[in-house]
């Protein structure tokens, strides 16, 4: 059997090892297999037959016996090359170097590769590729365009580059099969033609080319650009579609997606609000054309027939007319409403708004409406700071009719007034009241322009005038208790304001005028009541708080005082009043420390007013702390060199802790007072010199006195304060009237000469001059 042949030759090829007791580790070193033995290929009979055959016709050589076997023996030499010992040394790496031979592993000693062959260029191939470079070179050049803003030439190279792409894709259907066709670049080419259609406004092109993009199936993710789509349906005002499309969007992206899902939906959102807009537009332009179905040419006599107009008289003021003004007023006042809640939002602008309102109105029944909606634009810009165009706005309807121009000028005397232009403040008050006398607006300007100039009694009758024609007017009655208040008739006043209490409940300005009413009534227990109304209603304001402060100080109730000062400190800590009070209080305590804190701060806020440095000093002084205090007068006196009570206090802290600048600083103080006598020996001499001109100015500083009784008792109350506290008759505690009243400001200050400004009510339900002007007049 085959199966057993092979089984012995292969028996054969195996050498047992013989049986011997020791083994020789040195033995088969010297076996040779005669086959490698070359030098005896002569006398091998079959060698000798394979040479005489094909293979003895070619030149004898060592080679051969290489050739025949199939592959070079290691060691042979082959193109002068010897084959390298692989299984030594690393390959490319050869003897031939020896023997003449560079070394080139990568063959470039053959010399250049043969050129390729060049191809057609009029072949269909080429000609396909190069149409499909012409088109991407337009579809790169349309976006460029686009990019620089020439949406014109981007459109046209969008154009050029969808002709060659077919002329590409017929081509191609000829020269191969319809699966290799450039899917990528329909797709693109598509794409930007329908992007540049949008932009350049061709919706309905814009639209179709999507619509090609979408309906193949071949493109993949094209259901995305329904978005699109429902953007130029967006623009179009076509919201249903829009909607529809985006939704169709919103289906096809995968929740992995998440960002592209919220723009769509954020883009659905905006399309419900401009539908909303549009909803509004549409229910504003119905109300508009409802029939008022009342005629007003009855009431208008046609001709001379004292029976006519007899009856016409008779009918002007009866039931069915007075009914008639009720729905003619309920319709104006429902129009102007609507007006005012849609105009901000139905644009982009709420001046577009209005814009587009008015145009709407004065193409209605309602036309007088319209100049009362561009007074609300006017009132609007006022609202939002923007005076110069409510300027140019009101100044236009300056030149309407009556009404139209006295609400106009009354807004602008408002304006004038706020900008402390008092002179255009009166003209154009003049003007609203020459337009309409039963204006309540207009007479409250024109009475605080009045007021303004200080003659408070014609005052008084521009405000009694303007609550004569309109009793609900809240200007006039505040202002009128302002005026009531500067002729000291305060009984007067004080019924004024608790009027208006009565109306405006919760008026944090109304009641701290009358707490400061019963303040100037001396009866501080009742201004302390309403005080305490106020702070109620703003709990936060520093000078409320420390008013109250200053009644229960007044009152002898240093506890509540401290308490409400030192809150009034918490809130705004830059009043040097309250400072003043609260170190005042901690020296008094003979808390020292604490009080330097606030003296320190006083300091740093009037830092040219030596008496706070002074006070600090001292303050380480009383402590005990002798070596800071003598470190505090230094730093004052190279700060104020001219300043006597500092040269004093360090004469007197380096003498006693026996210092030799003792002697320095008593020189400084007698060449300081030495100058300080001569300087008042002129004076002196001066004064002598104009007694009759000193008189006068004494005698008009008095009457300015007047109006600052306030400020002036309570800097002597602070002096006072001073004076007494435990050795005050120190020079550095010695504090003038004068430096304490110059820093002083009176809570209510201008905000009391300061009447309120009325607006035209009339035109303006939200009662801007009011709103404008009462954080103004509330205590600062």
């Amino acid at each position: 059997m085959k199966f057993t042949n092979t089984k012995v030759q292969m028996m054969q090829n195996v050498h047992l090892a013989p049986e011997t007791d020791e083994d020789d580790l040195y033995s088969g070193y010297n076996d040779y297999n005669p086959i490698y033995d070359i030098e005896e290929l002569e006398n091998d009979a079959a060698f000798q037959q394979a040479v005489r055959t094909s293979h003895g016709r070619r030149p004898p050589s060592k080679t051969s016996l290489a050739s025949s076997i199939g592959r070079p023996m290691t060691g042979a030499i082959q193109d002068g090359v010897t084959r390298p010992m692989t299984a030594v040394r690393a390959a490319g790496f050869t003897k031939a170097a020896l023997r003449g031979s560079a070394f080139d592993p990568l063959s470039q000693s053959r010399g250049p590769a043969s050129p390729l062959e060049a191809k057609k260029k009029d072949s269909p191939e080429e000609k396909i590729k190069q149409l499909e470079k012409e088109v991407n070179e337009l579809v790169e050049e349309s976006c460029i365009a686009n990019s620089c803003g020439d949406l014109k030439l981007a459109l046209e190279k969008a154009k050029d580059a969808g002709r060659k792409e077919r002329v590409l894709v017929r081509q191609r259907e000829q020269v191969t099969t319809p699966e290799n066709i450039n899917l990528d670049l329909t797709y693109s080419v598509l794409f930007n033609l329908a992007s540049q259609y949008s932009v350049n406004e061709m919706y309905a092109e814009a639209l179709n080319t999507y619509q090609v993009i979408v309906k193949n199936k071949m493109f993949s993710n094209a259901g995305i650009l329904k978005m699109n789509m429902g953007n130029i349906y967006l623009k179009q005002r076509n919201y249903s579609k829009a909607i529809k499309f985006y939704r169709m969007a919103l289906d096809q992206v995968p929740s992995v997606n998440k960002q592209m899902r919220i723009k769509i939906m954020q883009n659905i959102g905006v399309t419900f609000i401009q539908a909303d807009r549009e909803k509004m537009k549409k229910a504003f332009q119905k109300l508009i054309t409802v029939p008022l179905e009342i005629d007003e040419d009855k009431y208008i006599s046609p001709s001379d027939d004292p029976h006519t107009n007899l009856v016409t008289e008779a009918i002007k003021n009866d039931h069915l007319r007075q009914m008639e003004r009720e729905r003619k007023a309920m319709a104006e006042k429902y129009i102007m409403t609507s007006a005012k809640l849609i105009a901000p939002v139905i644009e982009t602008s709420f001046a577009a708004g209005y814009d587009w309102c008015v145009e709407v109105v004065k193409a209605s029944q309602y036309v007088e409406l319209a100049n009362d909606l561009e007074i609300n634009k006017a009132v609007t810009y006022l609202r939002q700071k923007d005076y110069n165009q409510a300027v140019e706005i009101l100044k236009v309807l300056e030149k309407k009719d009556n009404r139209v121009k006295s609400a106009a000028a009354t807004n602008l005397s408002a304006l004038y007034y706020m900008g402390k232009d008092f002179a255009q403040a009166s003209s154009y008050a003049d003007i609203a009241v020459n337009s309409d006398r039963y204006n309540p607006a207009a007479l409250t300007n024109k009475g605080n322009t009045v007021f303004a100039n200080g003659d408070y009694e014609k005052a008084a009758e521009f405000y009694k005038e303007a609550l004569r024609n309109d009793s609900s007017c809240t200007e006039a009655l505040y202002n009128i208790g302002l005026t009531y208040e500067k002729l000291n008739r305060l009984d007067e006043a004080l019924d004024c304001f608790l009027k208006l209490h009565a109306i405006l409940r919760n008026s944090a300005e109304v009641l701290y005028q009358i707490a400061n009413i019963y303040e100037l009534m001396e009866n501080p227990s009742q201004a302390i009541e309403w005080l305490m109304q106020v702070v109620s209603v703003i709990p936060t304001d520093p000078q409320v708080l420390s008013k109250l402060g200053e009644l229960y100080d007044r009152e002898g109730d240093k506890s509540q005082a401290f308490q409400y000062y030192y809150e009034s400190y918490r809130y705004f800590p830059c009043n040097i009043e309250v400072i003043e009070w609260l170190g005042a209080y901690y020296i008094d305590t003979q808390f020292w420390e604490k009080a330097i804190q606030y003296f320190e701060r006083a300091s740093l806020i009037q830092p040219t007013q030596v008496k706070w440095q002074l006070m600090v000093a001292s303050c380480f002084r009383r402590s005990g702390n002798y070596q800071k205090a003598l470190d505090t007068y230094k730093d004052t006196h190279r700060k104020f060199p001219e300043n006597v009570e500092c040269l004093r206090f360090l004469v007197r802290l380096c003498t006693d802790l026996g210092l030799k600048d003792a002697q320095e600083y008593a020189r400084k103080l007698k060449r300081l007072e030495k100058m300080k006598e001569i300087r008042e020996q002129r004076i002196k001499s001066g004064r002598d010199g104009s007694g009759g001109s000193r008189g006068k100015r004494e005698g008009s500083a008095s009457g300015d006195s007047g109006q600052n009784y306030s400020a002036s008792s309570k800097g002597e109350r602070l002096s006072a304060r001073l004076r007494a506290l435990p050795g005050t008759n120190e020079p550095y505690e010695s504090s003038s009237n004068k430096e304490i009243d110059a820093s002083y400001v009176d809570p209510l200050g201008p905000q009391i000469e300061r009447p309120k400004t009325a607006a035209k009510k009339r035109i303006d339900e939200d009662d801007f001059a009011d709103e404008e002007l009462g954080d103004d007049l509330l205590p600062e």
